[in-house]
């Protein structure tokens, strides 16, 4: 039966009702879908968030180290999500991880091929007989590695030589010139930087050790002395000890005494402020291996042409005048002759060795080089002023740095985690990030981290540099996950008591939780922020 003409239209407007239907139930399908994808990876980096925030609280809760302060970030280093955060706004004494600041600073003012220029410079002539009438100035403008270490670092600083080669390769240099006599005398001039042996809030214990070395434009063999101490053969014997580099400006006064074999040693040491003289007291077991201490100088201009000095009257020179200093020139140093120069190492060699072995008197030197090319400064507050302006530009909020140094041995700064982070990630995007990265020590491989993280997920996969003085435990840089995703993280605790190893452990399982579950790569829905 043929269907009446009504009943065909009624059944072609059914049929595009039921088109349309499916198509835009179809759409509204996809359209719920689309969401429904994206919570479902949001829920997965929540579910990431969580689960590494039970492993942190679970960490952090536990005494000692749970009594301390603790703040946390970690962000992702290609779309900047934050992943979680902990008082990441709060100040911490970051420790070493200023040295992220200042060596970030020095890059970007001075440049990875930069390189320091220190002379040996007079006034006098030299006549025909060898003799030159007047004094030979040793200039100093900032090089941190006048020593015999090797460079590049690879894995492990190494040494060739004797440490005071550099000035002894200076001394070489004036004697080939034919000097065999100076009427003048010997300055080590450190006029360079304004004076400021000490910046502030670094303490009067440090200034005995070599970590603690006082600043200087001129740096010989990092502006310390190296004192051996060898027992003697038998019980009540006197030790021995001996000054490397041998320098007439510190002397020992050892009263150490050998005691019976298998006795723990026992040793006292002793210098008043200011002085070059040190006393050591107590007993070191007989046939114990020699004990070295490594100690800082005080005056480091003096010392330095204190030591040219004994070096060039080792080659035959004769001095007839004095190893004095001058910090501030009052007279340019114009129409001179040079008569020798050392050229550093490129600064991306240096910023390498600062890094990896967490070296404070060379940071020193960095932030006051890169300072130096806006002018010289009167005060230690106008000197920090260039770094702060850097800091702004890259997008730290204002006050999130407080810094009295450069090397964050000074109790006195201050930083939040995000202020680090907000460093690392413009950092990435710079030209010489490349030696920035490679300045940082690896888990379990090299420098600061060497013996960390050992055997675990996190080895291999932590770029970051390590902060440690008293009650103060901080890492900060950057993580490869399991999945080769790459974070940028601050893990900054202060106020911590204990022994010290149980804050470090704590980090170090920070960094092994980050690692695992952050692996995961996030959708792109937005960067959120939480506060935890």
């Amino acid at each position: 039966m043929k269907p009446s003409p009504v009943s065909r239209k009624n059944c072609i407007a059914l049929a595009c009702g039921v088109f349309l239907f499916c198509h835009f139930a179809s759409a509204a399908i996809a359209q719920l879908k689309r969401p429904l994808e994206r919570n479902k990876a949001a829920l997965k980096v929540d579910a990431a968030e969580i689960r590494f925030s039970a492993r942190a609280a679970a960490l952090l809760k536990t005494d000692p180290a749970g009594k301390g302060e603790w703040g946390l970030l970690v962000l992702d280093a290609q779309t900047g999500q934050t992943l979680y955060e902990s008082n990441a706004d709060k100040y911490f004494v970051p420790a070493s991880n200023m040295k992220l600041f200042t060596t970030a600073f020095a890059l970007t003012k001075l440049g990875p091929d930069y390189k320091f220029h220190t002379t040996l410079e007079t006034r006098g002539t030299l006549s025909p007989a060898g003799i030159l009438g007047g004094d030979v100035v040793l200039v100093g403008r900032g090089d941190p590695n006048l020593s015999n270490r090797k460079f590049p670092f690879d894995l492990k600083e190494a040494f060739d030589g004797a440490p005071e080669r550099v000035f002894a390769e200076m001394a070489d240099s004036v004697v080939v010139k034919g000097v065999k006599e100076i009427t003048g005398d010997i300055i080590g001039d450190d006029s360079y930087f304004p004076p400021e042996r000490y910046p502030s809030g670094w303490e009067i214990d440090d200034m005995v050790w070599e970590y603690g070395a006082p600043v200087s434009a001129i740096v010989a063999d990092d502006n310390t002395v190296t004192v051996t101490l060898t027992p003697g053969l038998t019980e009540n014997d006197a030790a021995q000890s001996m000054v490397t580099p041998a320098t007439p400006d510190f002397s020992v006064d050892n009263q150490v005494l050998t005691s019976a074999v298998g006795v723990k040693p026992d040793l006292t040491l002793t210098r008043e402020p200011g002085s070059n003289r040190v006393t050591i007291k107590g007993t070191m077991p007989a046939n114990a291996a020699p004990r070295k201490l490594v100690l800082a100088v005080q005056e480091p201009a003096q010392h330095a042409a204190a030591l040219l000095k004994a070096l060039l009257e080792q080659r035959g020179v004769r001095v007839t005048g004095v190893a004095r200093a001058v910090h501030e020139r009052s007279v340019p140093l114009d129409a001179t002759t040079v008569l020798a120069e050392h050229i550093s190492v490129p600064l991306g060699d240096s910023v390498k060795l600062i890094n990896k072995i967490s070296q404070n008197l060379h940071t020193e030197m960095l932030l006051r080089t890169a300072a130096r090319t806006d002018g010289l400064w009167a005060k230690p507050e106008d000197l920090l002023k260039v770094p702060a302006a850097f800091y702004a530009t890259v997008g730290i909020a204002p006050d999130d740095v407080i810094q009295t140094d450069g090397s964050g041995l000074s109790r006195h700064d201050l930083v939040t985690p995000r202020a680090i982070v907000t460093l690392l990630n413009y950092a990435q995007k710079q030209p010489w990030f490349p030696y920035y990265f490679a300045s940082l020590p690896v888990a379990g491989v090299d420098g600061t981290l060497e013996e960390r993280m050992k055997n675990t997920p996190a080895a291999g996969k932590i770029h970051a540099k390590t902060g440690s003085v008293e009650h103060v435990r901080t890492i900060s840089g950057f993580a490869d996950t399991l999945s080769g995703r790459r974070l940028i993280f601050s893990f900054l605790s202060n106020d911590q008591g204990g022994k010290g190893h149980e804050a470090a452990d704590a980090l170090g399982a920070l960094c092994v939780a980050m690692v695992e579950e952050f692996s995961a790569v996030p959708a792109k829905h937005g960067a959120r922020k939480r506060t935890h």
